[in-house]
């Protein structure tokens, strides 16, 4: 869902009991398009419909990426290559119904910053992630881990199975870093934790490849 901001805390209290009780459907980014950046980065535009709007939303990545994928292609939100089960997906929880739309990604594969944009203010964003195995994501908001492949029931993700978990480091100034670390081959989702319109990590190494996508 969307959510405006002078409506910011009555859905937090909303989002925090309402997870417990059933999961919520969740409106996945329809990356679009083919890269829109002139130099050797990336530029990619995607938008998320609600039904009742459409929000757009950017991401930029000036070291450039592995690939992008926008419409067909091998569906790498599967469960262990065996198609896909919302019962046991790497992707779904007691927090979110449903796994990624489609075969949409963007693959990554240089170590650096890159930030998402969204055209207005959202709250407690989603964001799903493939084979991130060698590597780690260093927000710069905070999340909880919501769901991993090969853990807790769940079947494997598409690259196999691996476990999650965060980890917070003040890197100085008063601010900190929120990194998602993990072992063996990492396929999970995770939610953003407040409101904001744009959310900005670094790939602590260069690997090929890791993917991911974002919701609401």
């Amino acid at each position: 869902m969307k959510y405006k901001l002078s409506k910011v805390l009555s859905i937090f209290l909303f989002i925090s009991y309402g997870a417990h009780v059933g999961a919520a459907e969740i409106f996945w980014t329809d990356w679009l398009g083919t890269d829109t950046d002139p130099s050797s980065g990336f530029v990619g535009n995607g938008t998320i419909s609600t039904g009742s709007s459409v929000i757009n939303v950017t991401y930029t990545n000036a070291n450039g990426i592995a690939f992008y994928q926008t419409s067909g292609g091998i569906d790498y939100w599967q469960n262990a290559r065996s198609g896909r089960n919302p019962a046991t997906s790497p992707y779904t929880s007691t927090a979110v119904d449903n796994i990624p739309t489609g075969t949409d990604i963007i693959a990554l594969t240089n170590s650096g910053n890159q930030t998402l944009v969204f055209s207005e203010t959202i709250a407690n964003p989603v964001f799903s992630y493939v084979s991130l195995n060698g590597n780690g994501y260093a927000f710069n908001q905070d999340f909880d881990i919501l769901s991993v492949g090969g853990v807790d029931g769940n079947s494997n993700g598409y690259w196999g199975g691996g476990t999650s978990f965060k980890s917070v480091v003040d890197v100085g100034n008063g601010v900190r870093e929120y990194r998602l670390l993990g072992t063996g081959e990492p396929h999970g989702t995770l939610q953003f934790k407040g409101a904001f319109d744009s959310v900005t990590w670094r790939s602590l190494n260069a690997e090929y490849w890791n993917g991911f996508t974002v919701g609401i």
